[in-house]
C-alpha cells in the first residue's frame, strides 16, 4: 500500500530539500508488453492491472497540466511499452497542447514504430506529426538470436526497422539504450557503436539496475560502465570527454577518436555523483507518483484524481508534498530489494 505525502504546503516551483528543481516527469501509460526483458519484466505469468486500475488519458494530462505550472516542461511517455496502449497517438496530441510543455519524448523498444497507421503512414512519422520530438530505443544486441533470448520475442528484424523509420521520421533526436550485460553482450561493444554510426543514433551504455527480479543483478553478470568504457579504448583508443553533450539525464559522454562517434555511459551503481542532477519524477500507469526509481517511496495520485472534491489546487500540493520527499540519492547500493518489477512503474 502506497502512504500518502504529509500535510500540505503554499504552491511553488517544484525544487526539493537539495536543492533540484523539477522539470521533467515520465508518464507511464501501460504495464502491458510485447516483450519479456528479463531486467524488466522477466516472467511469461505477469498480472496485469485492470483497466479500471488504470488513469485515463484524462487523468494524465490533468496530471501534466497541473505539473506544468509548477515548472514541468519535459515528459517522456513510458509503458511497458507504450505504443500497446489503444489509441497513445491521441494522448501525445493532447499532450502537445499543454502549455508549458515543450520537450515531449518517447521510450520504446522500437518494434511498433514501423507499424503503419490506418492513415498508411508509420508509427514513428505519426509521433513525430503529434509534436513527440525524440525517442529513446532499447537495443541490447544485434544478433537476432540473443535478442529473441534476452526479450522473449523474436522482434528484432522489426525493431531495426522501427529504428530505421524513426531516423525517416526525422526526429530530433534518437538515442539507442544498451544495457550492460557480462557473458551476455559485451563482445558486441564495438559492433553497437558501429551500427550507432552508421544510423547517426546516440548510443548510451545502461549498467544494470535491481528494479526486476532479485535474481537479474548479480555478481556474475553485473558489467561496469567503466569496465565498458575500458574495452572500448582497447580498441579505439582513449575516449575524449565532452561534458558540453546534456540529455537531460545523468548519461556522461564521450567521443570516439577519429570517427566524431559519441557514446554515453549512465552508471547508476557505480557513479557516486549519479543523483546530483536529478530533476525528474515517476508517474506510473496506475497513479503513484515516485520521486525516485531507486526507492520504495510512491504516492497514491490516483485517489486525488478521482475524488471530485479535489481542485488542481490540491493536486498542485500532493506534487510538491511528494518532491519534500525526494530522497537525495538512489538505494540501489544500499542491498535494495525490488518491491515490484520495473514494467510497472515505467522505463
Amino acid at each position: 500500500m502506497a502512504e500518502s505525502p504529509p500535510g500540505s504546503v503554499s504552491v511553488r516551483k517544484m525544487e526539493d530539500r537539495f536543492g533540484h528543481r523539477i522539470s521533467y516527469l515520465r508518464v507511464s501509460v501501460t504495464d502491458r508488453c510485447n516483450e519479456r526483458c528479463q531486467y524488466c519484466m522477466p516472467q511469461e505469468t505477469q498480472e496485469w492491472l485492470n483497466r479500471e486500475e488504470v488513469l485515463s488519458y484524462e487523468e494524465m494530462l490533468r496530471v501534466v497540466r497541473v505539473g506544468s505550472g509548477l515548472g514541468i516542461s519535459k515528459i517522456r511517455v513510458t509503458g511497458g511499452e507504450p505504443l500497446t496502449r489503444r489509441n497513445v497517438l491521441w494522448f501525445f496530441e493532447q499532450l502537445n497542447r499543454v502549455d508549458g510543455i515543450n520537450d515531449i519524448g518517447i521510450s520504446t523498444n522500437g518494434t511498433l514504430l514501423g507499424k503503419l497507421t490506418k492513415e498508411g503512414i508509420s508509427t514513428a512519422q505519426a509521433l513525430k506529426n503529434a509534436g513527440v520530438r525524440t525517442v529513446n530505443v532499447s537495443l541490447d544486441t544485434l544478433d537476432p538470436e540473443s535478442y529473441a533470448e534476452t526479450t522473449g520475442r523474436d522482434l528484432f528484424e522489426d525493431a531495426v526497422a522501427g529504428i530505421d523509420a524513426a531516423r525517416e521520421a526525422g526526429f530530433e533526436k534518437i538515442k539507442i539504450n544498451s544495457v550492460l550485460m557480462r557473458h551476455r553482450n559485451e563482445h558486441e561493444l564495438w559492433d553497437m557503436i558501429e551500427f550507432a554510426k552508421d544510423r547517426e543514433l546516440l548510443l548510451r551504455f545502461i549498467e544494470l539496475m535491481p528494479v526486476s527480479t532479485t535474481h537479474v543483478l548479480t555478481e556474475e553478470n553485473f558489467l561496469p560502465s567503466g569496465e565498458a568504457k575500458k574495452l572500448i579504448e582497447f580498441r579505439h583508443g582513449k575516449l575524449k570527454p565532452r561534458p558540453d553533450i546534456r540529455t537531460n539525464g545523468p548519461a556522461t559522454y564521450y567521443e570516439i577518436p577519429g570517427t566524431g562517434q559519441i557514446v554515453g555511459f549512465i552508471g547508476a551503481m557505480t557513479n557516486l555523483h549519479f543523483c546530483e542532477t536529478c530533476n525528474k519524477l515517476r508517474l506510473t500507469c496506475e497513479g503513484k507518483l515516485r520521486p525516485c526509481l531507486g526507492s520504495h517511496l510512491e504516492f497514491d495520485m490516483r485517489e486525488v484524481l478521482r475524488n471530485e472534491e479535489m481542485t488542481d489546487e490540491d493536486v498542485a500540493r500532493f506534487f510538491m508534498n511528494v518532491v519534500d520527499r525526494k530522497p537525495e540519492m538512489h538505494e540501489f547500493r544500499e542491498n535494495y530489494q525490488p518491491g515490484r518489477k520495473m514494467v510497472a512503474i515505467g522505463g
